[in-house]
């Protein structure tokens, strides 16, 4: 099958909505493809992201109700401004795959994404597939990381094994033995990606939405004696198939980081580095102790968090010899990453094929992920 579609991406970084224009094609024997031909970014205001968030903290089930139809609107817009500047028009589109906004993720129990999907489909007048996470943890899997069967199938290498890492909110790596093999496939959630880092950034400069180019976490020296603390979080010792979201590792997580370093004599920035060197480290531990591979195998960054230099220079000195090379270098700008690879998740809900990676998620097997709202 082939189909223009696009894929709409709101992530636990809270930075704003993603939209890619793809093309996609699953017609065997040839392997799946997904070509990039536009996408978008737009930025939360500051309103808008202080709506989720209170949402996410203690929200009343009218303010859910009424930020699930406002987040369908927000979606819909963002959708039009990318048809509109790739000059498409909606009649061409074969669907619109969207994420939705995670409100809660507890792996394993419940997961909730908000962006009322009717409202996606009056307001483009096409079809829309949505909930994507939930079939997964009915079927008694984490419910993510659900990136991994597009990893497998789109960015792979065709010879020889590689790892992908999405630095969002949450950061999670997949290892892909070749492009297309699912067989020895691993995937799982390290733990915090940005999130704390940005959520620190926020605390000690409002104004600020995220630490730019790596500034304060440069100024700043992360305290070492935390720093090992909360590397002591059982999470980071659990084996896969594995999850986690801003629940464990948010606004309240980071609060707790800020207050122990002043209480330490630090400085703000010295916050910023800390939560900066606990990503890196945490991510580095876990490819460690989980991959099966050689060193020489390549590590890929995509994600809000490959655009930080200092979070990604710490990476690579935790990884070495291991190469670290940017998404966008073998492929498209990594920002688009997750939006596409949802828009391929979409593909094969509508082609009733599964979604999932059972060994990434730990659902008892293969499922067709999602709920389709026709047009």
């Amino acid at each position: 099958m082939e189909a223009l579609a696009v894929g709409v991406m709101s992530g636990t970084s809270l930075d704003g909505v993603t939209t890619a224009l793809v093309k996609l094609r699953d017609t065997p024997p040839d392997a799946p493809s997904a070509e990039l031909i536009a996408f978008r970014q737009e930025p939360y205001s500051a309103a808008e992201r202080g709506a989720i968030i209170d949402g996410i903290a203690r929200g009343t089930p009218k303010e859910l109700a009424f930020l699930h139809v406002a987040l369908g609107e927000r979606f819909a817009a963002a959708v039009l401004a990318l048809l509109a500047s790739s000059k498409t028009n909606p009649r061409d589109l074969a669907f619109v795959a969207s994420h939705g906004q995670t409100i809660w993720h507890e792996p394993g129990r419940a997961t909730l994404q908000l962006g009322d999907a009717a409202v996606l489909a009056e307001r483009l007048g096409v079809r829309v597939v949505s909930d994507f996470r939930a079939r997964d943890v009915a079927a008694g899997g984490q419910g993510a990381p659900l990136v991994p069967l597009a990893d497998v199938m789109l960015f792979g290498h065709e010879q020889h094994g590689r790892w992908l890492l999405n630095l969002g909110g949450m950061a999670n790596v997949t290892w892909v033995p070749r492009r297309g093999v699912t067989a020895g496939a691993l995937a799982f959630d390290t733990g915090p990606g940005v999130a704390v880092i940005d959520a620190v950034t926020r605390k000690v400069d409002p104004d600020a939405s995220y630490d730019r180019d790596g500034d304060r976490a440069r100024r700043g020296r992360p305290n070492a004696k935390l720093l090992d603390e909360l590397l002591a979080d059982p999470y980071f010792d659990q084996p896969p198939p594995k999850s986690t979201g801003r629940e464990r590792f948010g606004i309240d997580y980071a609060d707790r980081l800020l207050a122990r370093v002043r209480k330490a004599g630090g400085s703000d920035n010295d916050a910023v580095a800390t939560a900066t060197a606990l990503t890196a480290e945490t991510i580095g531990r876990a490819i460690a102790r989980w991959g099966t591979d050689d060193s020489s195998t390549e590590l890929v960054i995509s994600g809000g968090g490959a655009k930080n230099p200092a979070l990604v220079e710490r990476l690579a000195a935790k990884v070495q010899p291991r190469p670290v090379v940017l998404f966008e270098q073998l492929f498209f700008d990594g920002e688009a990453k997750e939006a596409v690879a949802f828009a391929f998740l979409g593909l094969e809900t509508v082609m009733g094929k599964p979604g999932n990676l059972p060994a990434a998620t730990g659902a008892r097997g293969p499922r067709v992920l999602g709920h389709v709202t026709p047009p």
